[in-house]
């Protein structure tokens, strides 16, 4: 294999790949090896007819695909490695010669790692995020915790309040007539959870169990279905079902049962201290944030958009990844809300450029302050993961190969570096 690399505008490069003949005959040998029992040639059983007389049948390219396939999945990861330039995107392919008896040329087009200048970065200047606890923060918190410890009681002449659990039958009609998912049936809907559209709940406060109601609404302008959107609608609502979430009442016993400890007073100091160190924790991180996205703001850089779509498709590929561990297909999920794959990608491309961003100049700034970390940080870092996997950490170290090893001390350098920039900055 042979490879020539070309420089060319915005951080891109042209490498132009040369495979030898003997390589990719073998590949298409190998090819039609993998392929010829999909053949029926008469005078022959089923897989048997020849190469020669399979390519004269159906072409001389018949296995070529297949072949270039596999020689370029072979090929590009080492000439990628011997580039000298760090490639950061995915390789657009374009073959050039294809023939038997000839070397196999291709052409990959890919980003490199973009050349940052750092502008100021020492002493940056932002405004301080400070955290602070109120009065209302530990009312809310201890809130949520009554509701949590709450018991569903029936309601059965009370009116409906803002909270309640109730079970619906509806049927909704636009210009009189029904429309697909506007019906339901024994449809359990939580009033002030907003999982209905426009003021649909709100309509429903002060009717009562047993009693049809008509509901009036507008779709949202922008809403998945095209026929729906911007539409009026009215829905037929007969309420089959009404209960209330009974808190417990706000006092020793509920503390201590909910906590370890014996009395209110003791239960709500502990509230605030735990509220406070989450909120000291994401005051830290904003102020990491602002000092951040200051030292990127001040830097030069020319990111490809091939590095920024390759990015954008690592992160949709892991939403993906998400919603399957919720047991939601990503097509279904886009078929549900009008998604598409082109929107879905715009929606990350922002997303993408800022992490790049980041991780590039917190790169430099690791390159410029000869940051480093040493084998005790490592191994610290190696036990901290274990703990989290409730491994023995002797085992996770054996496990991990000294490539990982080596991107995990490339994550702790970055993290250096940010502890680096919040020290050196002034938050005012």
């Amino acid at each position: 294999m042979s490879l020539q690399v070309e420089k060319l505008e915005k951080n891109m490069a042209k490498l132009t790949i040369e495979v030898p003949a003997e390589e990719f005959d073998a590949a298409v040998k190998a090819a039609y090896n993998r392929n010829k029992g999909r053949f029926t040639v008469p005078g022959f059983r089923k897989g048997k007819a020849p190469q020669a007389m399979l390519e004269k049948m159906y072409g001389a390219g018949i296995f070529y695909e297949d072949a270039a396939n596999a020689v370029i999945d072979a090929s590009y990861p080492k000439a990628a490695d011997e580039c000298e330039d760090e490639i950061v995107s995915s390789p657009e392919i374009n073959v050039t010669q294809i023939e038997k008896g000839k070397p196999f040329i291709y052409e990959a087009t890919v980003a490199l790692k973009p050349e940052v200048v750092l502008g100021e970065y020492k002493g940056i200047e932002v405004e301080k995020t400070e955290a602070s606890v109120t009065d209302e923060d530990v009312d809310a918190e201890i809130m949520a915790a009554r509701r949590k410890n709450g018991r569903l009681i029936t309601i059965e002449d009370g009116p409906i309040e803002d909270g309640d659990n109730t079970i619906i039958d509806f049927t909704g009609y636009i210009d009189g007539k029904t429309f697909d998912g506007g019906t339901g049936k024994d449809y359990p809907l939580m009033i002030g959870s907003h999982s209905f559209i426009d003021t649909f709940e709100e309509q429903l406060i002060g009717k009562k169990a047993g009693e049809t109601c008509e509901v009036n609404v507008t779709f949202p302008a922008e809403y998945h279905s095209e026929e729906l959107a911007g539409k009026p609608a009215k829905f037929d609502v007969t309420i089959k079902e009404v209960k209330r979430n009974e808190l417990p009442e706000l006092n020793d016993e509920f503390a201590s049962e909910v906590s370890d400890f014996d009395t209110l007073e003791e239960y709500k100091k502990d509230v605030r201290a735990k509220l406070q160190e989450k909120k000291d924790r994401e005051a830290a991180t904003q102020n990491e944030n602002k000092v951040i996205e200051k030292v990127i703001e001040n830097a030069q850089m020319e990111i490809p958009q091939a590095m920024i779509d390759t990015q954008a498709r690592g992160m949709v590929e892991d939403y993906a990844r998400r919603l399957q561990s919720q047991g939601l297909n990503i097509n279904d999920y886009m078929k549900y809300t009008g998604m598409t794959a082109e929107k879905l990608m715009d929606q990350m491309r922002p997303e993408a450029e800022r992490r790049i961003k980041t991780r590039l100049v917190l790169e430099k700034v690791v390159e410029v302050e000869n940051v480093q970390v040493s084998d005790e940080k490592l191994d610290e870092q190696l036990d901290k993961m274990a703990a989290s996997y409730q491994m023995d950490a002797a085992k996770l170290k054996e496990m991990i190969g000294e490539h990982e090893k080596d991107q995990i001390r490339e994550d702790l350098k970055v993290q250096e570096a940010i502890d680096f920039l919040v020290a050196q900055a002034k938050l005012a």
